[in-house]
């Protein structure tokens, strides 16, 4: 099968690193995968077409903005490809009914709002799909679509002392209140155990100009001067190809996720990057999920709670964790594989 990816293309966030991993294992499925534009040096390992007719089918993946295609990019996919043949993976939950999680996160602020994106997904395609195992809507498909690469997962031969000893790599988005809730307040407890502690990404620093006047300001909320007193180093976001690299110079990495995606159960490519990086990782999602997500040694891994402790622990005791995340490693290879999701895209398109 072919299948034409149509995304947003944003070199350091986005769903780019699971398209890339869709083109590897398709090529080794006989599936030919490709993102729709021309060819961008800048997204090595993602093949490029400007071609629709050259496809089966094409999938339209949206994030949290709905009209970012020109109309002349859109007529002319229309036209090329039936509808039958198009689908759409609803990556941030635009599909759902409007939904605010304790009036902080939230996919719509208006029920209008919801009716446009709706109005849009119905004109594009006659699939609807998501990154969850058990969507809320019916006539969704669960589709998990990122997935774990084998080939991508950085060995444990780099340097014997970290640059750092936790590193938080995302963007500031919808982030705060959990961060400075639950992981800052942890951090201060053992600041001074720690050698090292950085966030990657953008928004830490400052919100971006635009946030007010959209409406946007608790999405972009910081304390830069907070994480100056933590002594955490902020910085900038990394391309996608450098996330592995990026997140390996720590010896624990954090993931936090927005409480919108907790609530509806949505995975990222950062639940998988994670273990191809050599650290430990630790999210903070509840223990259920983890174990539904990476086996019953995820709970292990699960950063709830006391927070503080548990850095603590995954710093001193490197050999148990190690040992762990071997295990759920193990698990993602079997269960959530590149191979495996190319094989429930193809499915999924199919039926």
């Amino acid at each position: 099968m072919k299948i034409l990816f149509v995304t947003d293309r944003r070199v350091n966030a986005g769903s780019i690193q699971a398209v890339a991993g869709y083109v590897r294992a398709g090529d080794e499925l006989g599936h030919a995968m490709a993102v729709y534009g021309p060819p961008d040096p800048r997204y090595p390992g993602v093949r490029a077409s400007a071609d629709p007719r050259a496809f089966d089918f094409v999938v339209f993946l949206f994030e949290s903005k709905l009209r970012w295609l020109s109309g002349l990019q859109l007529a002319s996919l229309m036209a090329a490809v039936p509808r039958r043949r198009r689908a759409v993976l609803d990556a941030d939950g635009m599909y759902n009914r409007v939904t605010c999680v304790d009036g902080y996160d939230r996919n719509h602020a208006r029920e209008s709002d919801r009716a446009e994106w709706l109005d849009y997904y119905g004109h594009l395609a006659d699939k609807v799909m998501q990154p969850t195992f058990a969507p809320e809507e019916p006539g969704v498909l669960a589709l998990p679509f990122y997935g774990y690469d084998p080939a991508s997962q950085v060995g444990a031969g780099g340097p014997a002392r970290k640059r750092y000893d936790l590193v938080h790599l995302g963007h500031n988005w919808w982030r705060w209140r959990e961060v400075s809730g639950a992981l800052l307040p942890a951090v201060e407890q053992v600041r001074g155990r720690l050698d090292g502690v950085c966030f990657v990404g953008l928004w830490w620093d400052a919100p971006p100009p635009w946030a007010e006047a959209l409406g946007l300001g608790e999405a972009f909320r910081t304390d830069p001067d907070l994480l100056r007193a933590l002594r955490i180093e902020v910085r900038p976001s990394v391309p996608f190809s450098e996330v592995i690299a990026t997140m390996s110079a720590a010896r624990v990495n954090v993931m936090t996720q927005r409480p919108l995606f907790r609530r509806l159960t949505f995975l990222t490519s950062k639940y998988f990057e994670l273990f191809c990086a050599d650290t430990i990782p630790l999210v903070m999602v509840d223990a259920d999920h983890a174990e539904a997500v990476y086996g019953p040694a995820g709970r292990e891994l699960a950063l709830m709670g006391d927070v503080a402790g548990k850095l603590l622990d995954a710093l001193t005791r490197p050999r148990k964790y190690d040992a762990i995340v071997r295990e759920v490693r193990s698990h993602l290879a079997q269960r959530h594989s590149y191979r495996r999701r190319v094989e429930e895209l193809v499915a999924a398109l199919e039926s």
